[in-house]
């Protein structure tokens, strides 16, 4: 039992297959070549007769899209698991991975899994209980175990752009955004929501420049004359007062 890891792995297991020789590993794959007690691991291997065929389990932690978030072994009878894939060849040879029962395995995209698989183990005798570790059945008197944990997933830090901001404004548009008013505000120190805040408000273009001279306009019969006009019109010079105090 010395050789089951006591913390969990620090990545989760990407993929799950079968190869027919427990010295030839797959390119960054882990071969369960023996038991917990140093035992040979063949999945294949006969209780009365010695077979020259043999079968391993491997996985790999290889970091990728997807990770295995389930295991299920099944007679092969039985029908196939939803949303499991079953392990049919080797992956060195393709041939038959296993008989009598199927191991199936389940994959996650890993951004959107919550738990995966962490380790696999295989024991020689089934009366034995690994800690922390689930059982996942028997082929050939042998338990299969695997062990669960959390995926921890990468806090994205959004990036922050070195573009420089203009600190004129723009001259087609021009926006004034209008805070809340501070009496608005209770005296309790909650902040209520309206539907006006933050929005913008724009100013006519025909606002944007002052017009170089009052144009005339008649509301209702009324006249509206300018300064100018004004003066000219009703301008006095007190030429008369000014001959009498002579």
């Amino acid at each position: 039992m010395s050789e089951v890891p006591d913390q969990l792995p620090k990545d989760p297991i990407s993929a799950v297959g079968i190869v027919t020789s427990s010295s030839k590993a797959p390119d960054g794959y882990t071969i369960v070549a023996q038991t917990t007690d140093g035992s040979d691991a063949d999945l294949w291997k006969d209780g009365l007769f010695k077979s020259k065929v043999t079968r391993y389990l491997c996985f790999t932690r290889k970091t990728g899209p997807g990770v295995v978030v389930g295991l299920k072994l099944i007679d092969m009878k039985d029908a196939l698991p939803e949303s499991f894939t079953p392990l049919l060849e080797t992956m060195d040879t393709k041939e038959a991975a296993t008989r009598k029962r199927r191991l199936c395995v389940k994959m996650s995209p890993r951004e959107a899994a919550e738990t995966a698989v962490y380790d696999i183990q295989i024991i020689a005798k089934t009366k034995y209980q690994l800690d922390n570790y689930t059982c996942l059945g028997e082929i050939n008197n042998m338990g299969i175990w695997y062990r669960m944990g959390e995926v921890h997933h990468q806090k994205l830090t959004p990036a922050i752009s070195n573009t420089p901001q203009s600190d004129s404004p723009s001259n087609t548009t021009r926006v004034r955004r209008v805070s809340r008013p501070q009496y608005e505000q209770q005296s309790s120190g909650s902040y209520t929501m309206t539907a006006l805040d933050d929005v913008p408000f724009v100013i006519s273009e025909r606002f944007h420049e002052k017009p170089k001279e009052m144009q005339r306009v008649n509301l209702m019969g009324i006249t509206i004359k300018s300064l100018a006009e004004i003066e000219e019109e009703f301008h006095y010079n007190f030429s008369t007062e000014w001959s009498v105090g002579q």
